[in-house]
């Protein structure tokens, strides 16, 4: 297996960008690719593996080394810290990090509670900004936290800004735009460093370089 590459790719929106991005650069991925629930899939014609998993557990994988290659979203890289290699930004699934609070509410001026999903970002931003802030870490529905009075505001992904404007709520304060990057195990660099290469090269054919 020590010719397989395997990578690590999360569910979902990403998943089906990169799939079309994988095929644009000449992957040949089957039909059933996209359709498939299996967490493990081998495409044996390209000598390689790919495993589904969560956005947030794709860093973990790469880093410990069950997979060679990610791809993970810039905000997961921020959040997270891995050792890693990022080398490629695929400039797929844009996005942004924002501050984000009901319209006209004043803001508590002692420590306010801001709810997310990215405790490490979040206090990054308010103590560049100066401000003492308390982290309530929640795993979803982030936007439901100034609704019910757990918090005054929330760091959260933002694409279309639909999800805020639904529930009330208007974007405050833009934190950093996001973007999905491949990442690498620094070891499988070493190891494989041809199939890494040549797969680098042909997705930087596609997106245009970086």
């Amino acid at each position: 297996m020590n010719n397989i590459l395997t990578i690590a790719m999360p569910k979902g929106r990403i998943f089906e960008e990169a799939a079309d991005l994988l095929r644009k650069a000449q992957y040949q991925l089957p039909p059933e690719f996209d359709e498939s629930r299996k967490l493990i899939l081998d495409v044996p014609n390209e000598q390689i593996r790919f495993i589904l998993a969560k956005p947030m557990d794709v860093a973990t994988y790469v880093e410990h080394g069950v997979a060679d290659v990610g791809i993970a979203g810039k905000d997961v890289m921020l959040e997270e810290e891995r050792d890693v290699y990022e080398v490629l930004d695929l400039k797929i699934s844009e996005c942004h990090l924002a501050v984000a609070g009901l319209p006209g509410v004043k803001i508590t001026d002692v420590a306010p509670k801001v709810a997310t999903k990215y405790p490490n970002v979040a206090s990054s931003y308010f103590r560049e900004q100066g401000e003492q802030v308390e982290i309530i870490k929640l795993n979803g529905s982030i936007e439901l936290a100034p609704l019910i009075g757990l918090a005054d505001r929330i760091v959260d992904i933002v694409s279309t800004g639909r999800t805020l404007q639904e529930n009330g709520l208007v974007e405050l304060e833009h934190i950093c735009d996001i973007t999905s990057r491949l990442i690498v195990n620094p070891v499988s660099y070493r190891m494989k460093d041809q199939q890494i290469d040549d797969l680098v090269e042909r997705l930087s054919r596609i997106i245009g370089g970086v």
